[in-house]
């Protein structure tokens, strides 16, 4: 080995060790959350050992989490940007209607009636447009995100009503493949042990679109120039104005964005319910909005990750199930997700605050050196 090579041996940081590169992978600020995870998990297995069987994990938990999980991905660029899209449940009713429509009756006349794939495309389509408006309210008619889609939340509500024939649900009962989407399963023949008793069923296909959805997004967020750039809008938008960032193309297409994955929950809400009902989408999106900001990210904008999202909407499907096994009320379920919601935000003020006196007392310290 020459001289050079051993300096540049001994001089070189080593490669991190597992642990390490897994708290990266997570992120330091979502130890917090994992670790709630396990603890909520433990505390729901002391008291119900039924959740940690194979019918509960696969059946009820892993599908009751696909759809809010969807809704608080597109949401979390969203935020991330600084804004927020309230509307995305009522987006979610209208997508399932105009798919269930498409996949019933057909278009121009009962042509392509069944067709899966123009099922699915007409439900992401038609969220991608609603998405789009709210992105050009937004944007072009220079309205706060919070009203705009305070509205368009109850419009697109009325929009689902008025697509549905005579306001009634359309059922998809018949359509084989296309409610696959909603309760198939894959992989069913591996080699997986019983979990207190009960077999392995497999992996439902809804989960793995969820799978894909995120991991689409955590590419996006955090190795693309559009991340990079929401990123920035959402620390500072003058300044991202400022550094050539089309502030406008990149809000209208992250609205976008964010209704397409709306499309795409309420085309599976329709698979999944055999039928696409004017009030699928109701009230998903305080459960999805309650994800992302315990997920960390910030109301200003400017903060949070896709993982952080991703588990804090599994620990919300964990608390929901978790209460549903143990037979709590309904009504204390909204009322402990309402609480959740608040000390999400709560938390995430006081890490600001927290965050903000640091670099003040960094400041000053160094003004101090600075002088002496």
């Amino acid at each position: 080995m020459s001289e050079v090579q051993a300096k540049a041996a001994v001089t070189s940081p080593g490669r991190p060790g597992l642990l390490r590169r897994l708290i990266n992978g997570i992120g330091v600020n979502n130890l917090s959350l994992l670790i709630a995870l396990v603890i909520l998990v433990v505390l729901i297995y002391i008291e119900q050992p039924l959740f940690l069987t194979w019918q509960n994990l696969l059946n009820s938990l892993a599908q009751s989490i696909v759809i809010v999980g969807l809704l608080a991905l597109g949401e979390t660029v969203v935020i991330i940007a600084g804004g927020l899209d309230i509307s995305v449940g009522s987006v979610a009713s209208v997508s399932s209607v105009t798919s269930a429509m498409v996949v019933a009756g057909g278009i121009f006349g009962g042509y392509l009636a069944g067709s899966m794939q123009l099922g699915v495309l007409a439900g992401v389509l038609t969220g991608a447009v609603l998405g789009m408006i709210n992105g050009i309210v937004i944007t072009f008619l220079r309205v706060n995100p919070i009203i705009a889609t305070l509205g368009t939340l109850a419009a697109y509500a009325g929009l689902a009503f008025l697509v549905a024939p005579g306001g009634h649900p359309i059922g998809v009962l018949t359509q084989q493949d296309f409610i696959w989407l909603g309760s198939g399963r894959i992989l069913q023949s591996l080699p997986v042990p019983n979990l207190h008793g009960e077999h392995w069923t497999g992996i439902p296909v809804i989960f793995i679109v969820l799978v894909i959805v995120a991991t689409f997004f955590h590419v996006l967020m955090r190795y693309t120039s559009f991340g990079r750039a929401i990123y920035a809008i959402g620390g500072n938008e003058t300044a991202a104005r400022l550094a050539g960032i089309n502030v406008r193309r990149i809000k209208l297409t992250m609205y976008t964005l964010s209704g397409a994955t709306a499309g795409l929950a309420g085309v599976l809400l329709t698979a999944r319910t055999t039928s696409g009902n004017p009030i699928n989408g109701v009230g998903f999106e305080l459960q999805a909005i309650t994800a992302v900001f315990l997920g960390g990210a910030a109301t200003t904008g400017g903060s949070g990750t896709i993982m952080g999202t991703v588990l804090a909407f599994v620990l919300v499907g964990v608390l929901n199930n978790g209460m549903n096994l143990i037979g709590i009320n309904t009504f204390y379920q909204k009322v402990a997700l309402g609480a959740l919601l608040i000390g999400a935000v709560a938390l995430n003020q006081w890490r600001q605050a927290r965050a903000e006196r640091a670099r003040t007392r960094l400041a000053a310290s160094a003004e101090m050196s600075a002088k002496a």
